[in-house]
């Protein structure tokens, strides 16, 4: 047995007894009883966290508990070893036997170098099939001469391993530069700007799970939430949190944040865009304050045989305090009846009545001050409101004063105005602008942390909504210019961090591309010079350059060429992804069964639990997935499918670029002409 052989038998034996020690704390768990806490609530709660508890020391067989090992040798201290897994593991004596890749030693493992040891004087990495240890591989940071030569292959491994299914975690492959995003403070709002293939999305991820894991209570309390374009993201990045042992994130799309099934209708998108403009959050200010009347007659409130007056001067006054506290439209409404009282109540003290807070209170109640009330501050809801300025030329030109143009007045009014708001038919656009409506009457709750993912396809009234949700929290933004593909796309990250309420924040950039490989990126990078100048091309920095195939079909043969693609594409292991016009998904997914290749398809699976090597996937929502294998159909017409050609080459390299390994093209129209170039 060779001394690597033998090493690798001890590693293993530790792997055992880790496992041990993990279906010991799991034992543990079980035996606790919540039934004997001191009362329902207490057991109830109890029995909750127990529950949370017992499910994260579920073992899985498939995967080792740790994938690394660092060796320390402090100036101060004892030398120590620490494996490094995706959750602590700690024996009897509650000394640890696995550290948590969050915790703060794990830091070393991750971002120590030659240049920069940080006490570490042996870096392991270990190969592992089916749950079994199956290679070592050392990296000697005081003595870097000593590397074999196949240093980084485990690592290189890992990243190019196949798969199916939905996105996995990246614990064992986080970069320095990434591991220096996940764990900024949770304090800072940080945006990050990643090219295709730099694992922006993955460090959003698991920058949530380490704050979970340092800000525990507090976020516990206050909350996290994931935000994605569409659905066929969740389902695709659904299983990462969970597999690092954090269940309790929520996942939304903007329209699931917004929508609550409001959306009947659709709209012209420079109609879309307009509802976008920032100028809106004005005009809706003043579409609500505007309600309030300048009061021009007393408050008569009859009780018993007298009659009280509050001069409507005297109300003026009060209406117009409350209106400059800075609070909501309908938090201050609420304020008023009682403040109204509280004038009455002065009145009778003056003419020699004692009255108390019961009498206030009847009061404010009383029918003269409600209708008094309605009369000057009328209540609102945000349907309403809405509903008026898009029904109502006047109240429409009066709410937008100077801010829109009488040709963008014009564009945003109804041509069939809605009877009721109940038969309004609103549209995607309206519900950021209901948002907007529901925050200036009453203060949308905020949450603790928001990871926010392909940012730049929001327009600002829909960042306003987002950032609304976490105005006394923070904000881990995601997104890639260049990948811009609606038409109100931001064109800068200093924009979008001022409409998320985030001016303070640091702006980091990731363009070393470890997902994509070279012949992928160089080939789509050719469209940047026309979609986005100014913008540097992402660097592939995996020694695999991937492979890229151009395949013209000829008159008829389309379907039957693409079919011989993904026949190909298939026969090795790891996900397929056959991406294609949104128009095209019948008349391919009618092609690819008649020729037997069982497949998804993701304009109708979602929350599919079925996993299938190949997936059908319309060019709209394939931002943000990504295959081992991608089968790209009709380029020109995917970007000929979009409003504008600026927003149509983007939506072609975000297609482009979302085959880890290999892509194959198939078109019978004409390449657009800077991907023509030989």
């Amino acid at each position: 047995m060779t001394a690597l052989d033998s090493e690798l038998t001890r590693e293993q034996a530790f792997l055992d007894e880790a496992r041990a020690q993990l279906g010991r704390m799991r034992e543990l768990a079980e035996s606790l009883d919540a039934s004997k806490a001191s009362d329902a609530v207490s057991g109830e709660v109890l029995g909750w966290v127990l529950a949370r508890r017992i499910a994260s020391l579920q073992d899985d067989p498939r995967t080792t508990l740790f994938f690394g090992r660092i060796d320390v040798e402090p100036e101060d201290g004892p030398a120590e070893q620490f494996h490094i897994g995706r959750r602590h593991v700690s024996d009897e004596a509650g000394d640890p036997v696995v550290v948590d890749w969050r915790a703060p030693i794990s830091t070393a493992f991750y971002r120590a170098s030659p240049l920069e040891p940080m006490d570490v004087t042996l870096r392991r990495r270990f190969g592992v099939d089916r749950g079994r240890l199956t290679a070592i591989e050392d990296e000697h940071l005081r003595e870097p001469e000593r590397a074999d030569a196949s240093a980084g292959s485990l690592l290189a491994a890992e990243i190019e391993r196949p798969r199916t299914g939905p996105m996995r975690d990246i614990v064992s492959t986080i970069q320095p530069e990434q591991d220096e995003i996940v764990r900024s403070d949770l304090a800072v709002n940080v945006c990050v700007q990643g090219a295709p293939g730099t694992g922006k999305t993955a460090v959003g991820l698991h920058r949530a799970a380490w704050l979970l894991y340092s800000f525990r209570e507090r976020l516990d309390r206050s909350g996290v939430l994931v935000v994605g374009p569409n659905g066929a993201f969740l389902d695709h990045i659904g299983a990462v949190l969970p597999s690092l042992g954090e269940v309790r994130v929520r996942h939304a799309t903007i329209e699931t944040l917004l929508d609550h099934g409001r959306v009947r209708a659709d709209e012209p998108a420079d109609v879309a865009s307009l509802k976008g403009d920032p100028r809106l959050a004005s005009v809706l200010h003043r579409a609500v304050w505007s309600s309030v009347e300048r009061p021009t007659e007393a408050l008569v409130v009859p009780r018993g045989v007298r009659k009280w007056r509050v001069p409507a001067y005297v109300v003026a006054e009060i209406v117009a305090e409350l209106a400059a506290r800075g609070v909501r439209y309908s938090a201050a409404r609420d304020l008023l009846p009682q403040r109204l009282a509280h004038h009455v109540l002065l009145e009778m003290e003056r003419a020699g009545d004692a009255p108390d807070d019961r009498v206030q209170d009847a009061v404010a109640k009383s029918p003269a001050v409600k209708r008094y009330v309605a009369s000057v501050w009328p209540a609102l809801d945000p349907q309403g409101v809405l509903h008026r300025l898009w029904s109502d030329a006047h109240a429409l030109r009066a709410a937008a004063e100077d801010d829109l143009s009488a040709e963008e007045q014009a564009m945003l009014l109804w041509d069939k105005p809605a009877r009721t708001k109940g038969a309004a038919r609103w549209s995607r656009a309206d519900m950021a602008l209901l948002d907007e409506l529901d925050d200036l009457l009453r203060r949308v709750p905020s949450l603790g942390h928001i990871v926010l993912d392909e940012a730049q396809d929001l327009s600002p009234m829909q960042l306003r909504a987002v950032g609304r949700r976490c105005s006394t929290g923070s904000l881990t933004v995601l997104g890639d210019i260049a990948q811009g593909t609606t038409p109100w796309a931001t064109a800068s990250w200093d924009d979008a961090m001022r409409h998320l309420g985030k001016e303070d924040h640091d702006l980091v950039v990731l363009d070393r591309g470890f997902r994509v490989p070279a012949a992928v990126i160089e080939y789509a990078a050719r469209l940047l010079p026309v979609m986005a100048p100014g913008l540097g091309a992402p660097v592939s920095v995996r020694d695999n350059p991937g492979r890229l195939v151009v395949r013209s079909a000829g008159p008829g043969c389309l379907d039957a060429d693409v079919v011989l693609a993904v026949e190909e594409a298939s026969a090795d292991p790891g996900s397929v992804g056959v991406i294609a016009p949104d128009t095209a998904m019948d008349r391919l997914a009618a092609a690819l069964a008649a020729a037997g290749i069982r497949h998804g398809r993701l304009d109708r699976d979602h929350g599919d639990d079925e996993d299938h090597q190949v997936e059908l996937v319309p060019a709209s929502v394939a931002k943000g997935l990504e295959f081992d294998r991608t089968v790209v159909v009709e380029p020109a017409a995917i970007a000929a499918a979009e409003p504008d050609e600026r927003t149509g080459l983007r939506r072609l390299y975000v297609v482009l670029t979302r085959a880890v390994s290999e892509l194959t093209i198939v078109h019978a129209e004409p390449l657009p002409e800077v991907l023509a170039v030989a």
